[in-house]
């Protein structure tokens, strides 16, 4: 008699986002990217990806998605380099959550705004944030379910109901594909510093370095350059051969390397097919020439 297996359920997958909006060409400190759902929130998975996307501590982001507050990021040898993280959570469970970060300039707004109105740090977080981000969304942020017209949306999206939360995120994630130009014209998307790393064969301290504070890197005779535009890293590898062209330029026109690049890309007819396929389709907010 043979006995029949039970096939194991699959594991549900976690939707974190099932809206994504994309402002990030905006001038900072209000360039985000609008990523919501209208499904029920993991909570333990919200926490997790935040956590490591925010570098807050996993307990202490579970704390936050729970209650609502602030996180100060701590001192670094007694100076306060960075700014804070913040999880607003309607009272009355009205409106979506929010999860947002404030840079040291906005902190620092932010914190005149508490005492010379002693306002809660999460409401002064909120209103400091809220009036760099560009006029469009700020429109929608009171209206119900962002403004969204339910009929126009995917069944699947709209099914939900009401949007449950709202992250407004500017990090190098594992959530947001990023682009980068190959010297054979191909757009290679990852996802994540630890997949960036693994496609060009560095490391990822080397790719943080390179993702947040762009410019260049010499990698087995070629380069991988970065700029920073609008805050968003936009990154494209360049072959020896070219490399050796912008270095040229540098030496005989006085150029800086980084523009030296562009305009090698420029006139690289192989770099250009693939960015002109993009261009005719989705326009991306990473692209190296654009």
């Amino acid at each position: 008699m043979f006995k029949i297996k039970k096939r194991a359920d699959k594991p549900k997958r976690v939707v974190l986002y099932n809206i994504v909006e994309d402002y990030s060409e905006f001038d900072a400190p209000g360039n985000v990217t609008v990523c919501a759902t209208t499904e029920p929130e993991d909570l333990s998975s919200h926490a997790k990806i935040l956590s490591e996307s925010h570098d807050v501590p996993l307990e202490t982001m579970t704390t936050l998605l729970s209650t609502g507050g602030t996180y100060l990021y701590p001192q670094i040898g007694g100076i306060l380099t960075r700014g804070l993280f913040a999880c607003r959570i309607d009272p009355i469970g009205q409106g979506p959550k929010q999860t947002w970060t404030l840079d040291l300039m906005q902190f620092a707004e932010a914190e005149q705004v508490a005492r010379s109105r002693a306002l809660p740090m999460i409401d002064a977080a909120w209103e400091v944030f809220r009036r760099t981000l560009p006029g469009e969304l700020q429109a929608r942020l009171p209206q119900k379910n962002l403004g969204l017209d339910y009929r126009t949306l995917d069944r699947a999206v709209s099914k939900g109901g009401d949007i449950k939360y709202i992250d407004f995120r500017k990090d190098w994630s594992p959530h947001f594909k990023r682009l980068c130009i190959m010297p054979d014209g191909r757009l290679v998307e990852t996802g994540g510093l630890q997949d960036f790393a693994r496609l060009h064969g560095i490391s990822t301290t080397q790719a943080k370095t390179l993702i947040e504070q762009g410019g260049t890197l010499d990698v087995n005779g070629e380069v991988l350059a970065c700029q920073i535009v609008n805050g968003q890293p936009a990154v494209a590898r360049f072959s020896a051969i070219n490399y050796a062209k912008a270095k040229d330029l540098v030496a005989s026109k006085g150029l800086h390397l980084m523009d030296a690049l562009s305009e090698v890309g420029y006139n690289d007819p192989t770099m250009m097919r693939g960015l002109a396929r993009k261009t005719l389709s989705v326009p991306s907010q990473t692209e190296w020439l654009h």
